[in-house]
């Protein structure tokens, strides 16, 4: 309800608010805007107020949290990998959540899953979109857009009974049995025991499965970016790593990293030995994993040349995206 007088911040918090748990929000991986404390915004865990630290962002209509301190509210515990900008989450309930500086796969157990918008860092804290965090950490949300606060339910498992099945719970929850057995990791070959625990929060990442890439494609990603911009910074290098997989997905260009590194001869390297004998360092092989997980700081590029050194009217004429070290990235 809107009432007469009612702050204009609020009004916008309360919107956005709203947007952000219809999951209707911006869905773009790449952030145009620039994140800002959301500190009209109230953080409850099971209706006691939570000590925050660090204040909660907004950023493109979205409610971002630092992964850490509420995972540390669900019991979970978590692990900072200052080199690949990553952090890894062991949950109460034993499953394992893997998320990445501007990466916006997210590693879920055994499974990679394509997140609605991707982590950010700020301030040495990795933020992470606050629904489908929630989510993982098997929790929902309840919204109080009046008062601006957002509370963070713990949902317990459902214990199976002899009155209380698989099928009882499916019934009751509205949870389609199928989607029961996958977040409870069951092939449904076997019946589920007396006593099991059944986690019943259905991540809505569970929708946005990535398919695995295999190490082959990894390591020879990595060494054609150690070749071409082993002396780049991690930007230059993700910014190679993605012009390749740019191609992969153009029409213009072979299907697979491995035929567009050995066709035509946009890279010697792969015809003169230089690509055989490359060790990529541990920059260049962050670089390599992250753009195969989605991250992408050129857009569409499809080509990249020093400026100072490709001359003529077929790179005079290309549409430039951005310019990273010596490189300049277009399509």
């Amino acid at each position: 309800m809107i009432r007469e007088g009612q702050p204009v911040h609020r009004l916008i918090i309360a919107m956005i608010m709203g947007i952000l748990l219809l999951g209707v929000g911006p869905m773009s991986i790449v952030s145009a805007g620039e994140a800002t404390p959301a500190n009209a915004v109230t953080i409850k865990h099971n209706g006691k107020i939570v000590k925050m630290t660090d204040p909660a962002l907004m950023l493109d209509g979205r409610l971002y949290v630092p992964a850490a301190r509420i995972a540390d509210l669900f019991g979970a515990k978590s692990s900072w990998d200052k080199v690949n900008e990553e952090v890894t989450i062991h949950t109460a309930l034993g499953d394992k959540v893997v998320l990445g500086n501007g990466v916006p796969v997210v590693y879920f157990n055994d499974d990679r899953y394509r997140l609605d918008t991707a982590p950010i860092l700020k301030e040495g804290r990795l933020y992470v979109p606050l629904r489908q965090f929630t989510e993982l950490l098997h929790a929902n949300i309840q919204l109080n857009t009046e008062s601006d606060i957002v509370d963070l339910i713990t949902v317990q498992p459902v214990v199976i009974t002899e009155q209380y099945g698989l099928d009882e719970v499916s019934k009751e929850l509205g949870i389609n049995k199928t989607e029961l057995l996958k977040r409870n990791e069951w092939d449904g070959k076997a019946d589920v025991q007396l006593g099991t625990k059944l986690k019943v929060v259905i991540p809505s990442i569970f929708d946005q499965v990535v398919k695995p890439y295999s190490e082959s494609d990894l390591a020879l990603l990595a060494k054609i970016t150690m070749v071409e911009a082993g002396y780049e910074s991690y930007e230059g290098q993700l910014a190679i790593a993605n012009v390749i997989l740019n191609r992969v997905k153009s029409a213009s260009f072979p299907d697979s990293i491995q035929g567009v590194i050995y066709s035509g001869k946009q890279f010697p390297p792969a015809h003169n030995g230089l690509l055989d004998k490359s060790k990529p360092n541990a920059s260049v092989l962050r670089a390599a994993k992250d753009a195969l997980n989605g991250k992408n700081n050129v857009e569409n590029a499809v080509y990249f040349f020093n400026p100072n050194v490709s001359k003529g009217s077929f790179w005079s004429n290309l549409d430039v995206v951005v310019t990273i070290g010596n490189h300049s990235f277009a399509k």
